[in-house]
C-alpha cells in the first residue's frame, strides 16, 4: 500500500507564504498538503501535479480525470482516493466522490484521511463515535507550523481572547484571584495558554498533535504538556483542577454529553469549565458540517451542560471566526462545579 508521509509540504509553505489561498480553510490545507503525497511511481506522480494545476484553474473535471489515471497506476494510493473525492465533490459529481471515498475508507485503515467523516457529511454513511482521532492528528500536524498565521491572521480566530474576557468577569463576580491548577485541553500552540499563565500556578497542556506540542513547547507557557486524546487523559485525572479550558475542541468530539462526562469529574468543587462551540438553530443536538466539524445546538448545549451538573454562567453567541468566507456563529461557556453540599462525602456523585 502507497501510504502518505505526512510531512508538511514546503511548496505549501511557500504557497500560503504567497497569500495564494484566501481563504484558508482546514479542509483545504489538508487537501493541498496531500497533494505532494508520493504515489511511489514517477509517472503517477506526474499526472497528479497535472492534475493539482487544473484544479488550481477551476477545472476539477479534467483534474479528476488525470487522478483517474493515476490511480489506474497505483489503486492502493491512498492520498490518490482522497484527492479524487475532493475533485469530484467540487465538480459537482457527488456519487463520483462518494466512489472515491469508499475505496479510500477501504484503504485507510487508521482513518487518516476522514474518509467516514466525508462520507457522513452526504448522508453516504456514519461517522464514528467521538473524535476521529487519527483524522485530527494528521490535520493538525500538517497545520502547526502556520497554524497562527493562518487562523488568526487570515481567518480572524477571536475564541481564546473571547473566553478569556468572560473567564475575567467570572472571576471578578466570584472572587477567585488566581487558579492553582488548569488543564488546557486541545492547547494547539499555546493561544489559550498565553491568556491563562499569570491567572494559573500549575498549567498543563494536553494536545493530539505531536507538531502542535512541539510548537507550544518553545514558548515555554505550560509546567507541563502531554501528547494525548482528550477522553483517554481525563479518564486517568484527579479531580483536583480549578479550571479546565478547551477553545475549539469539543468541535471535533462529536456528542457532547459524553466529553461533559469525562470533564466534570476532574474539577474539583467550585472549578470552572470554559469552552466553545460551533453553533446552529436547529434541532439537532449536533451535526456535522462539510468542514468536518460539528455543530452544536443551543438549547441542546445549555441541556448537556446542565445535566452535567454545571451551573451556568455564562452563555454567549459570537462569530468565533470567518471560514469560506463566511461568518461561523458559535457559543461561549462559561460554567462552575457546584461545591459540595455541607456534610456530603467528596467522592459522592454531584
Amino acid at each position: 500500500m502507497h501510504y502518505p508521509s505526512l510531512a508538511f509540504a514546503p511548496i505549501f509553505r511557500h504557497i500560503l507564504a504567497a497569500g495564494r489561498i484566501d481563504p484558508v480553510t482546514f479542509r483545504d490545507i489538508i487537501v493541498l498538503t496531500k497533494t505532494f503525497h508520493s504515489s511511489g511511481d514517477a509517472i503517477a506522480d506526474r499526472r497528479a501535479g497535472y492534475a493539482k494545476l487544473l484544479a488550481e484553474g477551476g477545472d476539477f473535471v479534467a483534474a479528476a480525470d488525470l487522478i483517474s489515471q493515476a490511480l489506474e497506476l497505483t489503486p492502493e494510493w491512498v492520498a490518490g482516493w482522497d484527492l479524487l473525492g475532493g475533485y469530484h465533490e467540487k465538480a459537482g459529481n457527488l456519487s463520483g466522490a462518494i466512489s472515491a471515498w469508499r475505496h479510500l475508507e477501504a484503504l485507510d485503515d487508521d482513518g487518516t484521511f476522514g474518509a467516514k467523516l466525508k462520507l457522513a457529511v452526504h448522508g453516504a454513511g456514519a461517522a464514528d463515535a467521538g473524535t476521529a482521532i487519527s483524522y485530527v492528528e494528521a490535520l493538525f500536524d500538517q497545520y502547526a507550523p502556520k497554524f497562527e498565521s493562518a487562523l488568526v491572521d487570515k481567518l480572524g480566530y477571536r475564541v481564546p481572547a473571547l473566553l478569556d474576557e468572560l473567564l475575567v468577569q467570572v472571576m471578578a463576580e466570584t472572587g477567585v484571584l488566581h487558579f492553582t491548577r488548569a488543564l488546557d485541553l486541545g492547547c494547539g500552540t499555546g493561544l489559550m495558554g498565553e491568556r491563562l499563565r499569570n491567572k494559573v500556578t500549575v498549567l498543563e497542556g494536553i494536545d493530539l498533535s505531536a507538531a502542535m506540542i512541539a510548537e507550544t513547547g518553545r514558548k515555554g507557557l505550560y509546567d507541563r504538556l502531554e501528547k494525548a486524546e482528550l477522553v483517554q487523559f481525563l479518564q486517568r485525572q484527579p479531580g483536583e483542577v480549578d479550571l479546565v479550558t478547551a477553545a475549539d475542541v469539543f468541535i471535533y468530539c462529536g456528542a457532547l454529553p459524553p466529553v461533559l462526562a469525562a470533564v466534570v469529574p476532574v474539577i474539583r468543587p467550585g472549578g470552572f469549565l470554559t469552552f466553545s462551540l460551533e453553533a446552529h438553530d436547529g434541532e439537532e443536538a449536533v451535526f456535522l458540517r462539510p468542514s468536518l466539524r460539528y455543530a452544536h445546538g443551543i438549547e441542546a448545549a445549555r441541556q448537556a451542560a446542565t445535566k452535567a451538573g454545571l451551573e451556568i454562567l455564562r452563555f454567549e453567541t459570537a462569530v468565533l471566526r470567518q471560514d469560506r468566507g463566511a461568518p461561523i456563529e458559535g457559543l461561549l461557556i462559561v460554567a462552575r462545579k457546584p461545591e459540595q453540599a455541607e456534610g456530603r462525602d467528596e467522592h459522592h456523585p454531584l
